[in-house]
């Protein structure tokens, strides 16, 4: 275990540090206070492959936001990756509880990568695996109850833990999380879409469009210029800056409503508007950065998954007929490279939508009526669990953004699995900033 000399100064009359320290594979990489908590980040060294446990390893990060061993703890997945230098932050339910956190950085976004990486080593049964694994370590520390949250794709993370470790945690509270049971019966996103705000900032969204798609050749030579000017590059992924092109326009109306609101389509520029107008905008709202392979890269771990088991949405786009010079473009293998490109497995998916909607117990799901990634929902169990959907809010929907009476019910169902009492009103103030749980401002 690697000390920072203040924490091995402490080491000798610390008895939280020493447990953690008694916890084999477990490695502090550092740690700092607040008031209140105490915040570490570790290492916890994990099979590359669960099934064979002797044939390689690797160090997946996690952090631990430590308030008291009393207190019950929340297992965050994110999903993605950590932040390179992870601060101190809880999330809601930690919040609710005022709980301990331990928040796990999902296998394969780097530096959580074995090497040399087997990509086939990167499922929803591995992930949950190590996610196993840490808890069965920290219950040595943490003997109270244990709620897993996450949102997005986190969200999903955790109902899979949750689907092949039932036992680990006492609930689960999923955010935001798309439930794409079956890959190519997309009807849901594509009713979104035709529903979700006011008819006409739908129509002032499809112009968009329209008219990016209509100067084409103008909008690829200023892509490649910001490309030349930036390093962007486009041959390991995406392929060229033409497809580059067409995906992030293709993408802005499902970007603008994931993180807008309905008060944003005033925003949003007329088929009228300048050249640099309309890019700008969909530069603001997309990110012509995106779809590069710089851009890429970092989420190629999300790419691999939704390819083989995780799904994708596959839209119309019916308004685009005649404009669109990639029509199979829409798909996660576009944003892989070659050699990671896979063909999709309906079954996992299957397996987990069938069990949460029988067998699950203490679910709880949180949805926002403008998300985008929310019109392909979980259904809940009738075994203790439940399903709320904050009016008009995007893809940062959370308890707080529910009506009055669900938030109280959802804060109520939670404090009871975990133990808190019921008579508990609020939780004392946090100098902590709120994690979101979305993740990057991208997909999904």
């Amino acid at each position: 275990m690697v000390l920072s000399p203040a924490t091995a100064a402490r080491a000798a009359d610390d008895p939280l540090l020493d447990q953690l320290k008694a916890v084999p594979g477990l490695s502090v990489v550092s740690e700092t206070q607040g008031t209140g908590y105490r915040f570490f980040v570790l290492t916890y060294r994990q099979p590359a492959d669960h099934r064979h446990p002797g044939q390689g390893s690797y160090e997946q990060r996690l952090t631990l936001l430590h308030r008291s061993a009393g207190s019950p703890t929340v297992l965050y997945t994110n999903g993605y990756g950590l932040a390179a230098s992870p601060r101190p932050t809880e999330t809601e339910p930690t919040r609710l509880l005022g709980a301990n956190q331990v928040s796990v950085e999902h296998r394969f976004f780097t530096p959580s990568r074995p090497a040399p990486a087997d990509w086939s080593d990167l499922n929803i049964w591995q992930e949950a695996s190590d996610e196993h694994r840490i808890v069965t370590a920290l219950k040595g520390v943490y003997s109270g109850r244990w709620i897993q949250t996450g949102g997005s794709k986190g969200g999903m993370t955790s109902v899979y833990h949750r689907r092949f470790y039932p036992g680990d945690v006492d609930g689960v509270v999923a955010y935001v999380a798309p439930d794409d049971v079956i890959n190519a019966a997309d009807k849901a996103y594509d009713g979104f879409f035709d529903t979700v705000g006011t008819e006409s900032c739908r129509a002032a969204l499809a112009d968009v469009q329209r008219e990016a798609l209509l100067r084409r050749d103008r909008f690829v030579a200023r892509l490649q210029a910001d490309a030349a000017a930036n390093g962007w590059t486009f041959s390991t992924s995406i392929g060229t800056a033409d497809r580059s092109f067409e995906m992030t326009v293709l993408d802005t109306v499902w970007a603008f409503w994931q993180y807008s609101s309905a008060a944003d389509c005033a925003t949003v520029p007329a088929s009228t508007a300048t050249d640099d107008e309309l890019y700008d905008w969909i530069d603001g709202v997309a990110g012509w950065s995106f779809y590069t392979d710089q851009g890429l890269e970092p989420y190629w771990p999300y790419y691999y998954q939704a390819a083989g088991q995780l799904g994708w949405p596959s839209l119309r786009f019916e308004h685009l007929r005649g404009l669109r010079a990639y029509p199979g473009l829409y798909t996660a293998n576009s944003s892989l490279p070659a050699e990671l490109r896979r063909a999709y497995n309906p079954v996992p998916m299957l397996d987990v939508d069938l069990w949460v909607r029988t067998a699950s117990e203490r679910m709880l799901f949180i949805y926002g009526q403008n998300d985008p990634w929310s019109a392909e929902r979980f259904t809940p169990s009738r075994h203790d669990s439940a399903l709320y959907v904050a009016p008009g809010a995007n893809h940062g929907a959370n308890i707080a953004k529910l009506t009055a009476a669900d938030a109280a019910e959802a804060t109520a169902m939670l404090r009871r699995w975990a133990g808190v009492p019921a008579a508990l009103r609020s939780v004392p103030s946090s100098d902590l900033p709120l994690d979101d749980m979305i993740g990057p401002r991208r997909r999904p």
